[in-house]
């Protein structure tokens, strides 16, 4: 019984991430942002250091928006009309995307910068 249960889990999970991919433009951006981030990571030959951050940031900012979706959701099934503890509340979530967004592209300049300096010589 516990394994049928571990099932579901997963099963509610994923479609939970299909439901984000197909509903939520912003997080399809950030899926093909981190399959390019990938592909030059690749192409660039980046180190395994340097790609497990590169990894932990794409997480962090599909992860992020994620949770944004979620409260976004939730404050719109909670909240019909307009106020301003709601907008407070998806303010807030979408600063932290951004905020995690601004903070990996940072990381991304700082490990792809040397590769594209070492091929330009």
């Amino acid at each position: 019984m516990y394994n049928k249960g571990l099932l579901y889990s997963f099963k509610y999970a994923f479609e939970g991430i299909y439901y984000g991919l197909k509903y939520n433009r912003n997080l399809r951006l950030h899926f093909i942002a981190a399959i390019l981030v990938i592909i030059a990571s690749i192409y660039f030959k980046v180190n395994a250091f340097e790609m497990g951050i590169l990894g932990v940031m794409i997480l962090l900012v599909i992860c992020t928006e994620m949770i944004n979706t979620a409260i976004e959701e939730m404050v719109d099934l909670i909240i019909s009309e307009h106020r301003q503890q709601a907008k407070i509340a998806k303010d807030v979530s979408a600063g932290m995307v951004l905020l995690a967004a601004l903070g990996s592209i940072i990381v991304g300049f700082l490990v792809f910068v040397p590769h594209i300096l070492k091929l330009l010589r």
